[in-house]
Order: C-alpha cells, then structure tokens, then sequence
C-alpha cells in the first residue's frame, strides 16, 4: 500500500466493533421466514417434527409450516437458559442467559426455536471471511463479533469509517441475508460501546472530541469489563455514570479497587485504549457442559451421570481435535442444586486429545469433589493448549495415549463408581 502524500492529512486510528445482530436468531428466521417480526427465543433442543420434516421434503419446506404450530414459550418446562431473542421477544425484557421458565412469564406468547450450532458456525465463517476480504487486519472474538482495524483500508477514514462500514454491511447481507451493527472509534473500547448505539443494522461514529457528549452520559456498566459487583461497589460510592467515573482522582479509584483495576478504571473512563487489533490468538481453554431437565444425584442417577459425563469428554476431545489442539490439564465443573460451584483441575504427565485419557483424568478430578447433593450442571474443561504438532515430547506420549485406551477405559471404573 503506497504511503500517503505529503499533502493528505494525516491518518488517524480507525477501530470498528462489528457485532451480528440477534445473530442465533436471526439465522433460524433464514429458515423459517414465516415467524420474522414475531416474538422468537433461541433455546432447547431440535424438533423432532421438524427433523422429519427436513428428512422427507428439504429444508425448504420448513417455511410453509404455519406459525400456529411452533410451540410457545408458555408452555415450555425445564431449566434452559436463552441463547438469543429477537429484538420483537426483547421488548418484554426476555435477554441472552436468561432462564427460560422466567423468560415464559415475560412473554408466555414467545415462539421456542432451538439453537442449530452447524449452521451457526456456518454463517459465523461466512460473515468473517466476507469481511477479511475487505479488511484483513479482524480481531474474532466469538461467533457474532469482531474488531477491525480501519485505518489503512480504503474508504476507512472517509466520514470517520461509516462509509467502509456501510460497504461491509451491505456485503454480509448479500452473502448471508443478516443485518449486523457497527461502531467505529479510536479504539476498541469505545467502538464496543458504539456498536451498541443504534441496534439493529446501525452505524456508529465516535471521534475523540466525542467523549462528553456521547459517552460520559453512558452507564459504568456499559464499558466492556465492568460487571454487576463492580458496578454495584461504583454505585455505593455514588459513581453511576461514566462521566462520574471520570472525574474521580486515580489515587480513590485504586484504594477502592486496587492498583491495576482503578488504573484501568480511570483509563477507560477517559476513552483511552491502546489495544491493538489481534488477528491470531491462541484459546485458554475449551470446555463443553450441559444443565440438565432435571436435579441428578450422583448415586441414584449414576448410570445418567456416567453416560452424559463420557459423552462430554468425547466432545470435549472432538472440539480438541477439530481445532488442532492438544491439552495438558482437564478439569471440571459442577453446580449444585443450590447453585454453588465446585471445580477441580488435574494436570498430566503429557498432552493428549483422546476421550478416553480425557476421560480417566476428568474422573480423577471427580474423586476430589463432594457429590452428596444433586447436581445441575456438569463440565469438562481442557487447558494449558497447544498446537498439536508443537506439543513437547508429543509423538511419543501420542503413541502412548493411543495405546492405553483400554487401560483408561479399566482404570475408569473407579470413578464410574461415583458416577
């Protein structure tokens, strides 16, 4: 790319937040166009009718089902959370993780679709590839969202980046028939906060000069890694707006919250971000969980346990291989009937993406926690990553792994004594 004129002014950093609007939902509405405008959730599992359906005349058929018969949130039973909403569900004050039981009595007359994760990994890729063929330096950061780095890419500086943004918009449309939104700032802070202005199919433009008028009057909560109990701990200091955050001297933010979080407080308050657009990172982890219809204890239902757990471990090890990884520590989770959490982590000798060694490490972490309540929630999770290819002394301990799956599978039984 040829370097600017002396007589052109000066570029100025251009960060765009772009993030999928009502992107699980939206992608079930491709296939069933008859419920657009309605109030839809995403959540519970594929309906067997319309898997029959699909199976005997085509995905297409799917559109001519009448509305009258998907099935309502009123009548929904069981302990799924909400994946996503439409925007018309959204208007009851039904959101993402929120209960489905509870969501059913804001909006009993809200149609239940469940969560296809095949497609919404096909359209995720389809979306992002779109928009590396306009901008290649992107930032993923999950299925739905992305940063991208405007500054240098043509029509990234013309009227602060909308106009790139709007060409963005109009070619992820026209590849997958969803709307996203976008905000475009200095940096990543404050273009997270924008992409959130004007929802749905929004484009929003923040400058420096911006910061009074659009962003002080804006809530703590709104910046990006200020939770509930920090936004509580705010609101007992009388710090509800961004604005008063702002005016609060370092020193009293950092006896408050400590050194680097009333540092980064009084940064954040102030607009200021310096984190550059990523394009590669490796994960932390992967782990896969489920919660479960029903309360299960460790004993009476152990066979359910047992069979859900190896289930978990064999996914968890797909999702490993899939993705190229290989893990040194497994762990897992549970929640309780009462809702506490307990999670243990065992680290091995050697690295491995094998279910069954997946599988015998997870159990021994079972042994260390107490399983005298019911459970509503179990997990597996594998840390400490690496490439495959580039795990030390890999090749061997793969061999070994291999080998020993029968022994994992004899060794389990111990722990399947738990569950």
């Amino acid at each position: 790319m040829s370097a600017p004129s002396p007589s052109s002014p000066p570029r100025i950093r251009r960060i765009a937040h772009l993030d999928m609007d009502a992107f699980f939902a939206s992608i079930e509405l491709l296939r069933y166009p008859q419920l657009k405008g309605l109030p839809v959730v995403i959540g519970g599992g594929r309906r067997k009718v319309d898997e029959a359906l699909m199976a005997a005349q085509g995905e297409r058929a799917l559109r001519f089902i009448p509305v009258a018969q998907f099935p309502l949130l009123r009548d929904y039973v069981g302990r799924g959370v909400i994946t996503t909403a439409t925007y018309a569900a959204r208007q009851f004050g039904v959101g993402s993780a929120m209960g489905m039981m509870k969501a059913a009595r804001l909006c009993p007359q809200a149609i239940v679709l469940p969560v296809d994760f095949d497609e919404v990994r096909k359209y995720s890729r389809l979306f992002k590839s779109t928009i590396t063929d306009i901008a290649p330096l992107m930032e993923d950061r999950g299925v739905d969202e992305v940063y991208i780095d405007f500054t240098d890419v043509p029509g990234g500086q013309r009227e602060g980046g909308r106009v790139l943004a709007r060409l963005i918009q109009k070619e992820i449309f026209e590849k997958t028939g969803l709307t996203c939104s976008v905000g475009v700032a200095p940096n990543k802070l404050l273009a997270k906060m924008a992409s959130e202005f004007n929802k749905p199919k929004g484009i929003s433009v923040v400058y420096e000069a911006d910061l009074q008028e659009k962003i002080w009057p804006l809530h703590v909560r709104k910046i990006n890694g200020i939770g509930p109990k920090a936004g509580e701990k705010l609101a007992a200091l009388a710090i509800h707006t961004i604005g008063e955050l702002a005016a609060q001297e370092p020193a009293f933010l950092i006896r408050h919250f400590g050194k680097a979080t009333g540092a980064w407080m009084h940064e954040a308050a102030w607009g200021r971000d310096a984190r550059p657009v990523v394009t590669e990172s490796e994960p932390v982890s992967i782990s896969r969980e489920t919660t479960f219809e029903r309360d299960l204890h460790a004993v009476r239902d152990r066979a359910a346990l047992g069979a859900i757990f190896t289930s978990l471990c064999e996914k968890l090890a797909d999702d490993l291989q899939r993705k190229g990884y290989v893990a040194k520590t497994i762990g897992i989770k549970l929640r309780y009937d009462d809702f506490r959490i307990a999670t243990r982590d065992q680290t091995a000798d050697f690295y491995t993406a094998d279910g069954p060694t997946i599988r015998k490490t997870a159990g021994l972490c079972l042994k260390r926690v107490p399983l005298d309540k019911r459970l509503r929630l179990l997990g597996v999770r594998a840390a400490t990553l690496v490439k495959a290819g580039e795990a030390p002394v890999y090749e061997q301990n793969r061999d070994q792994a291999q080998s020993g799956r029968a022994q994992a599978a004899t060794e389990s039984i111990a722990t399947d004594q738990l569950f």
